[in-house]
């Protein structure tokens, strides 16, 4: 894997955590569920198919699920701040 495909790689990931994660978050209307369904979609991948993560994989999924609490941490902000629609 060159450096250019795994800063895109960690910058893609980050935002699709985020944006499916905040999503869920307004339909759901709960704050960490999409963090709890992201580690159990990892780890349940990488439990099935037997694949042992090298360090690359490692930081690439770790971005997705930072992500992921970035958008619960972005709706529980907003409704703090008093947006009923979040």
């Amino acid at each position: 894997m060159s450096v250019l495909q795994f800063v895109v790689s960690i910058v893609l990931f980050a935002v699709l955590g985020f944006g499916i994660g905040f999503i869920f978050n307004m339909i759901l209307r709960t704050t960490w569920l999409p963090v709890v369904f992201a580690v159990g979609i990892v780890a349940g991948t990488l439990i099935v198919q037997k694949i042992v993560p090298g360090i690359w994989d490692t930081v690439i999924l770790a971005c997705g699920l930072l992500g992921t609490v970035g958008s619960g941490w972005t709706i529980q902000t907003l409704r703090k701040k008093g947006y009923r629609m979040f």
